[in-house]
C-alpha cells in the first residue's frame, strides 16, 4: 500500500516483559513475555521519510519502495518489487480523491481510498486488507506538508503520518511464547515465526502466503527483545520491544530500512 508500508501493517503491536526482581534475567524474559498482547491504536506515532504522490493528467505515481508510476485509468498494471501485490489499479474518484486496488495473482489483496479535507491540509486514506487469514479494515489520517504541482489532483503532494483510527482487533493483537532459549510469535492474520533467541534467521510465515521473509532474534538489553527482518537475504526492518516497570505495557518500535520511516506505539498485556 503507498500510504502503509507493509512491514508496518505486517506488525502493528508489541510484546513485553513482567518486571520480576526475584528472577534472573533468562527467567524473567520466559515468563513474561509469554501471553496475548494489543496496541493501544491512539499510542502510534510515525516519523521519517513522507510520502510524496503525483497524480496528473491520468498518471498516477508514488514513493513506494521501489517507487510506482501508473495510468491512473482504472485498469490493472503490473508492478515489480512488492511481494504483497503484482498489480495496482488506480482510479481518480473526483478531484480530491482516487481509489486503489492491489492484486497478488490476480486476487484483489488491497483496496483503498485516498480523500483530501476541504481545507486541503489532512487527508485520509481508508483500506482493507484481505490478503491474511484474517481481514484487515482501518484509516490512516495524513497531514499535508506541500502541494503537488500545478493543476494536480488535490491528493497530490508531500504527506506526513498522523494518525491511525478504527483499525481491526486482527491487526493490533499478537501472542509471544518464550520456552527456554525458542521464542515464538503468532497473530490473527496467520503471521508466526518460531526462533532460537541469538540464533540464526528462521523463516517468517506470512498469512498472505508470500515467502522470503525471514527474522532473527535477540535479547536487547535484561528485559527487551530485537527482531531483525531480511527478505531475500536483505536486512528490511528491526523490532525493539520494551517493557514498562509495572510489566502490563510494552514499547514497539518499527524501524522500516526499506521506506525510511519509524513506528512507535504502546501494547497492553491482555
Amino acid at each position: 500500500m503507498p500510504l502503509i508500508e507493509d512491514a508496518v501493517m505486517n506488525k502493528l503491536l508489541a510484546a513485553g516483559f513482567v518486571l520480576a526482581l526475584a528472577l534472573p534475567a533468562c527467567a524473567l524474559a520466559q515468563s513474561s513475555l509469554n501471553g496475548t498482547w494489543k496496541t493501544d491504536v491512539s499510542s502510534m506515532k510515525g516519523s521519517g521519510k513522507p510520502v510524496v504522490i503525483s497524480l496528473k493528467d491520468g498518471v498516477y505515481a508514488n514513493n513506494a519502495h521501489p517507487p510506482i508510476k501508473v495510468k491512473a485509468d482504472g485498469e490493472d498494471h503490473a508492478v515489480t518489487g512488492h511481494p504483497g501485490f503484482d498489480t495496482i489499479a488506480v482510479a481518480v474518484v473526483n478531484d480530491h480523491s482516487f481509489k486503489e486496488t492491489e492484486k497478488k495473482a490476480g486476487k484483489v489483496v488491497t483496496t483503498g481510498t485516498f480523500s483530501v479535507a476541504p481545507d486541503g491540509k489532512s487527508g485520509t486514506y481508508q483500506f482493507t486488507d484481505t490478503s491474511g487469514a484474517a481481514p484487515v479494515t482501518g484509516k490512516l489520517m495524513v497531514q499535508r506538508v506541500a502541494k503537488g504541482v500545478p493543476g494536480s489532483n488535490a491528493a497530490a503532494g508531500t504527506w506526513k503520518f498522523g494518525h491511525y483510527g478504527d483499525i481491526s482487533a486482527s491487526a493490533l493483537t499478537a501472542t509471544y511464547k518464550i520456552d527456554g532459549d525458542t521464542v515464538s510469535f503468532s497473530d490473527p492474520t496467520g503471521d508466526s515465526y518460531t526462533a532460537n533467541i541469538n540464533g540464526k534467521a528462521v523463516p517468517f510465515k506470512q498469512g498472505s502466503g508470500v515467502t522470503g521473509t525471514t527474522v532473527s532474534v535477540e535479547r536487547d538489553g535484561h528485559n527487551g527483545l530485537r527482531e531483525t527482518y531480511y527478505r531475500n537475504g536483505k536486512k528490511t526492518g528491526v523490532d525493539v520491544i520494551e517493557v514498562a516497570a509495572d510489566g502490563h505495557s510494552a514499547k514497539f518500535t518499527n524501524h522500516d530500512l526499506e521506506s525510511g520511516r519509524t513506528m512507535v506505539a504502546v501494547a497492553d498485556k491482555q
